[in-house]
């Protein structure tokens, strides 16, 4: 981030790098992996989504998320589910769809 600080978000006002909360801020993320030319098209075909796959969604109330999409999946439509922490621990869950999709990313192919 700092040999590029230019090109990352500033809405939390900072005027350099903390290491502190720099690596959890989605959008930070979000810079980091377009920069690497690992960043998708978002799209609302679930199978466009693959384990190992990093997803952001702006939620309801515009924050950004973050979680990975593993390779477990539900039982009925095998959907592939998704692992995040959104507050209350990490929780793996089928909420792929379940909010704004604003990012896509694949570092490891």
């Amino acid at each position: 981030m700092a040999g590029a600080w230019s090109e990352y978000p500033k809405k939390w006002g900072a005027r350099g790098t903390d290491s502190n909360i720099d690596h959890r801020r989605v959008l930070n993320l979000d810079t980091y992996f377009t920069r690497q030319g690992k960043s998708l098209p978002i799209s609302d075909n679930r199978a466009d989504y693959q384990p190992g796959d990093v997803v952001a969604w702006e939620l309801s109330d515009g924050v950004e998320h973050i979680g990975i999409m593993t390779n477990l999946a539900t039982v009925s439509d095998k959907h592939y589910l998704v692992v995040h922490n959104i507050g209350a621990g990490a929780r793996i869950e089928d909420v792929l769809m379940a909010w704004k999709i604003i990012g896509h990313y694949r570092y490891f192919q």
